[in-house]
């Protein structure tokens, strides 16, 4: 019989800021206002893919933690070994597991550290990392604006014809700079400016989510759903009258209640019970405003095997990112859509040995390689869309990234 692998989770005595534990060593992270989970270190990695990555995801880590001797002293959600997941949109591209050596969380008045190995409880060291000049030279995309403003305008069309209700496109930027670029000086930047999302960075991906797709606690399931969207002004008065305007837009409900559908359509066969909200409230962000939803649910008792990968499998991709209905609008991004999303707009976040976690939608963020950097912004078209309109609500999308990266 092979020789366990022994993790261990115990309290620590102190609260720390989570991102600056980071070291330059393969960072992963999920915070939100000061809370959750940061790890460095690799202990095992591999990659998924095709219309069966969910399955084949859950397989690998169950393999994982059949090899590991845990202690635990802790206990709760996003103690013991967890796994970091960044999965890809669509089934052709990977999606990335890392289960890292070294994992640090915090969570209300709690904190702790989770580490892989026999050695001793490893120290834990302050950075603060600084780059040197990091201006960011952008690919020149002429005529990028006006062919994604065509594409919208051919979606609309179709919708207007009854070819399906509702269909997201993306469209990207790459970015250079003379030193590698450092996720870690990205991340705190983000979690500064938006500290009501959830700063991520899994394999190079990095960025700040407003999208809560799963939160999976103890039979109890949260995804907070986002569709419709305002920029704002920086005039507290001007933008309180246009989170009004944004709450009575046509357009804009149309397009939530779309994707508050989709995601209540795929929880309900879990749950004994959902809450879906008759109407979404504005959720206010440094640079826009979204029609938020949380939509919740207790799934059922009965149903002994649910975990968080296969409420994932089922919510992934919703109204928000592909459109509906699913099969018609994903064919017509793949007819539009000039982009490989890669990682955009799948769901990232952890998942823990009881099979619980928090997973967001991969938005508001960047691919790094060495370098470089893609940048994603995405719009959801319905029948009511403007296509200036729309590409103006893409760059107000792609300023948290630019800005970080500043």
């Amino acid at each position: 019989m092979p020789t366990l692998i022994p993790v261990t989770t115990t309290h620590l005595g102190e609260h720390l800021p989570l991102l600056d534990l980071l070291p330059d060593s393969h960072p992963v992270a999920w915070v939100r206002a000061g809370e959750g989970l940061v790890g460095w270190g690799i202990h095992a990695t591999t990659t998924v893919s095709g219309p069966h990555r969910f399955t084949e995801a859950r397989n690998w880590w169950l393999q994982q933690l059949e090899s590991f001797a845990v202690t635990n002293s802790v206990h709760g959600s996003g103690t013991g070994p967890i796994l970091f997941a960044s999965f890809s949109f669509s089934d052709d591209d990977e999606s990335v597991l890392t289960i890292p050596q070294v994992i640090v969380g915090k969570k209300s008045d709690k904190s702790w550290i989770t580490w892989i190995g026999t050695s001793a409880q490893p120290e834990l060291t302050l950075t603060a990392p600084t780059l040197t000049s990091n201006s960011i030279i952008w690919d020149d995309n002429e005529g990028a604006d006006s062919a994604w403003k065509a594409g919208v305008s051919t979606a609309v069309g179709r919708i207007q014809n009854g070819a399906l209700d509702k269909v997201v496109l993306a469209r990207d930027f790459t970015g250079h700079s003379q030193n590698d670029i450092e996720p870690r000086t990205i991340l705190k930047k983000l979690a500064a400016e938006y500290p009501s999302t959830w700063s991520f960075a899994v394999a190079g991906l990095v960025g700040a989510t407003p999208e809560l797709l799963l939160r999976l606690t103890r039979k109890m399931v949260t995804s907070r759903v986002l569709a419709g969207t305002i920029r704002k002004t920086g005039d507290d008065e001007r933008d309180l009258a246009l989170a009004a305007s944004l709450a009575r837009s046509s357009k804009d409900l149309e397009e939530h209640e779309y994707a508050v559908r989709s995601v209540a359509d795929a929880l309900e066969p879990f749950c004994t019970s959902t809450n879906v909200p008759e109407s979404p409230y504005v959720l206010h962000l440094a640079n826009v405003m979204h029609l938020a939803t949380d939509v919740t649910g207790a799934l059922a008792e009965k149903l002994a095997h649910v975990d968080a990968f296969t409420i994932l499998e089922q919510l992934h991709p919703s109204a928000a990112v592909c459109g509906t209905p699913y099969k018609q609008a994903s064919e017509l991004i793949d007819e539009i859509e000039v982009i490989s999303r890669g990682r955009y707009a799948g769901p990232v976040g952890w998942i823990d040995a009881a099979g619980d976690g928090e997973l967001g939608i991969a938005l508001r963020c960047g691919q790094i390689e060495d370098n470089s950097i893609r940048i994603f912004a995405g719009c959801g078209i319905v029948s009511g869309s403007d296509p200036e309109k729309e590409l103006a609500e893409s760059e107000a999308k792609f300023v948290p990234m630019r800005s970080a990266l500043n």
